[in-house]
C-alpha cells in the first residue's frame, strides 16, 4: 500500500534521513521515499497506516504533517 504525506519544515538532508527514519520504525512500513523540495513523502507498507501515528513519527523527528 502506498500513502503519500506531505511534511512541513524540512530543509536539508538531514531532514529527510530524520524523518525517513522515524516513519521506518513504524510497523509495516517497508519503503519511505522523500522529495525534499515539495516535502511529499511516499510511504510503502503491508498495511493501512493511521494518520495519528504517521503525525506521531513525524513529530518525533521534529517536523509536522500539513492538514
Amino acid at each position: 500500500m502506498l500513502t503519500t504525506y506531505t511534511v512541513t519544515g524540512m530543509t536539508c538532508a538531514h531532514c529527510v534521513n530524520a524523518v525517513s527514519e522515524e516513519l521506518g520504525r513504524l510497523e509495516g512500513v517497508s519503503d519511505v521515499r522523500v522529495d525534499l523540495p515539495t516535502g511529499e513523502v511516499a510511504v510503502t507498507s503491508d498495511r493501512e497506516l493511521n494518520l495519528d501515528e504517521v503525525r506521531a513519527a513525524v513529530d518525533e523527528a521534529g517536523y509536522a504533517v500539513a492538514a
